[in-house]
């Protein structure tokens, strides 16, 4: 992005599209605490008319290898009391009111793997391999590994990949439901743009609104869960988006959505 420097990643945007990449491929594009701040201030650049933002590793051997090792030896209870640029980080993905989505091209692993489970969705090359490994170290998932994998999978298979620190490729990722597709890896950069291309056209609001329903509403009762889906329905009815959307459907044409400037939230 001009007038950015960043050493581990590049950031960039492209009209509604964004693009923040992991770029440390000499050590599998491992997350260090520059990393972290800098996709952190990536965010903070985002464009208000954002509708898509993809993550991904640079090189074609991973999307993020986890953890840097040698910055691990320096951490400590007290470096890491709240976590708190991490923490940040995934949420931010998490919360996004726009789709979040993780290409995984190689390994995502350990903290990487965390960063992908945030996002919305997950696109994977048939080449790629995902794993909870942190058991090996001594150490557990501490980045909302344990508490997302879980609700993907459920307890027990979140148990046994987290204990077993196992690596599962993407076709059993995909099984599993770890993963939205997998696609071959000589296509992946053209799928993942078809994807985000078909991303970035949906209509802002209703968008916006089915990832707060679906996000919020696990934590929610289920009638907690439809009276949110209702406010929200609502709030698509004064939209911009259902008008266009409407009319351009009796029209048969191609509906152009803009969204709103303000969401009530």
């Amino acid at each position: 992005m001009p007038g950015v420097d960043y050493r581990c990643i590049s950031f960039v945007q492209d009209g509604p599209k964004a693009t923040l990449t992991f770029a440390r491929p000499d050590v599998l594009n491992a997350l260090n605490r520059q990393l972290i701040d800098e996709a952190l201030d990536a965010f903070d650049r985002l464009s208000a008319d954002t509708r898509v933002l993809v993550l991904r590793g640079a090189g074609e051997k991973a999307f993020a290898a986890g953890a840097d090792i040698a910055e691990m030896r320096e951490r400590t209870l007290w470096t890491d009391l709240d976590f708190g640029p991490r923490r940040e980080l995934a949420r931010r993905i998490e919360s996004a009111p726009f789709p979040t989505v993780a290409a995984i091209n190689g390994f995502a692993l350990g903290g990487g793997f965390e960063l992908a489970l945030a996002c919305h969705l997950r696109i994977a090359s048939d080449t790629a391999k995902v794993g909870l490994p942190e058991t090996r170290l001594g150490i557990i998932p501490g980045n909302g590994g344990t508490a997302r994998l879980a609700r993907l999978v459920g307890r027990a298979r979140a148990l046994q990949l987290i204990l077993l620190g196992e690596q599962v490729d993407a076709a059993q990722a995909e099984r599993l439901g770890l993963v939205n597709w997998v696609v071959p890896a000589a296509g992946f950069d053209q799928r993942v743009d078809a994807l985000t291309d078909r991303l970035a056209q949906l209509p802002p609001v209703a968008t916006r609104a089915v990832i707060d329903c679906v996000t919020r509403g696990e934590d929610m009762t289920v009638d907690q869960a439809i009276e949110n889906e209702h406010r929200w329905f609502q709030i698509c009815l004064a939209s911009p988006d259902k008008q266009e959307g409407v009319a351009a459907f009796l029209e048969k044409r191609r509906p152009k959505f803009t969204g709103v400037q303000a969401i009530p939230t």
